[in-house]
């Protein structure tokens, strides 16, 4: 479940250029495609988790991922750039139970350590995913076009739904479901969004992820475009990405229960802060380089790595009651970020290459500006 919202952000990564010239357009509209499925994907989590909350976690698993499938097939067949988006809008909606539930689903079971060591390997398949996911649309798109990739997906969506429907037990037993109703989500949502508790870790959550969605939005642009790899040495590239990570949430696994989640979160804002800087300093020093831009990338996500499970687990420690909602509004912080990094990187900037030296250092003081700011506010209470 958590694998698929990431899978279908980047699997079609290596044909981004290829459905430029397929539908005529520019990068900037081709990259909206990315805009659209983040903003359903965060949007649709503030629904799926009051409806978990009421209904159970493994029937609205079943029927959001039914929907992703349809979104998948719409895409498939899009003739238009406009069906591509209506599409990626509809796969983004369906897609969102996979955050939204897992996260609900460890919190009905599970609390502090034990619970930061789950959500590492969550959090390990959650960005794992969109690094490895370029590697398989490089060999999927040896084998057919595009639309084969979004195939695929419905194929992913389909196996979720037959491993929901018979190898799934529910996790919120019937007597501790609370009522769907308009007054009590918004009440939920209120009491989360007034807790200091609550928004600081779902802000860290928010800006690193914002960091990682918004290179990975352009790193297609800058190794692909601008140093001329070829899709298969693009994802060869990307793996960098997935070690970093990978080694990452070993260190914090290890960790976890030794240390205790705010030094993660300390040696999580080196990483960045160190990243930043050579976001901001190596592309122009070595222009031609793959390693000036991948370098600081794999730093990142080692920082991404400890931060992300220790700001998850913090954000929803005091509010088991309504882990749903918990899980769905940290949910959004997270995918919202994902939703604005790439916009941003979209939108705001001439080319690629400064996007990269501009938006990711400004991005990582953001970042630590926040934690010390929630330290702060801490050590005064």
């Amino acid at each position: 479940m958590v694998a698929t919202g990431p899978l279908s952000l980047t699997l079609y990564a290596p044909a981004l250029p290829t459905l430029v010239a397929d539908f005529a357009t520019s990068d900037a509209a081709i990259k909206l495609t990315l805009t659209v499925y983040f903003a359903a994907f965060a949007l649709a989590q503030l629904i799926c988790g009051p409806l978990s909350d009421r209904y159970g976690r493994r029937a609205v698993g079943m029927a959001f991922f039914a929907i992703y499938v349809v979104g998948s097939l719409v895409a498939a067949l899009a003739p238009s750039l406009e069906m591509l988006f209506l599409g990626r809008f509809i796969q983004g909606f369906g897609v969102s139970a996979g955050v939204a539930l897992s996260r609900a689903m460890v919190r009905d079971q599970f609390v502090g350590s034990q619970a930061i060591r789950i959500l590492t390997l969550v959090n390990l398949i959650l960005t794992v995913t969109p690094a490895i996911a370029p590697t398989l649309g490089s060999v999927i798109l040896l084998l057919g076009s595009w639309h084969l990739m979004f195939v695929v997906m419905a194929g992913f969506g389909l196996a979720i739904l037959a491993l929901l429907a018979r190898g799934a037990r529910e996790t919120l037993p019937p007597e501790a479901r609370i009522p769907f109703r308009p007054r009590v989500i918004f009440d939920n949502y209120r009491t989360l969004l007034s807790a200091p508790d609550f928004v600081f870790p779902a802000l860290l959550l928010c800006l690193a992820f914002s960091g990682f969605h918004g290179f990975t939005a352009l790193l297609p642009f800058l190794l692909i475009d601008g140093l001329g790899l070829t899709p298969f040495q693009f994802a060869m590239a990307m793996l960098v990405q997935t070690a970093s990570f990978i080694l990452g949430n070993l260190a914090a696994a290890y960790w976890a229960s030794r240390v205790g989640g705010e030094r993660l979160v300390t040696i999580a804002l080196v990483l960045l802060g160190l990243s930043g800087l050579g976001f901001a300093v190596l592309p122009h020093l070595f222009p031609a380089s793959i390693l000036a831009i991948m370098g600081p990338v794999g730093i990142w996500m080692l920082g991404l790595a400890f931060i992300s499970p220790s700001a998850t687990t913090a954000a929803m420690a005091g509010f088991g009651a309504i882990a749903g909602a918990a899980g769905a509004l940290s949910g959004f912080f997270q995918i919202g970020g994902g939703f604005l990094g790439s916009l941003a990187a979209g939108t705001l900037f001439a080319d690629a290459r400064t996007a990269l030296t501009i938006q990711l250092p400004s991005v990582a003081l953001l970042t630590i500006a926040v934690a010390l700011f929630d330290r702060r506010r801490k050590s005064g209470q």
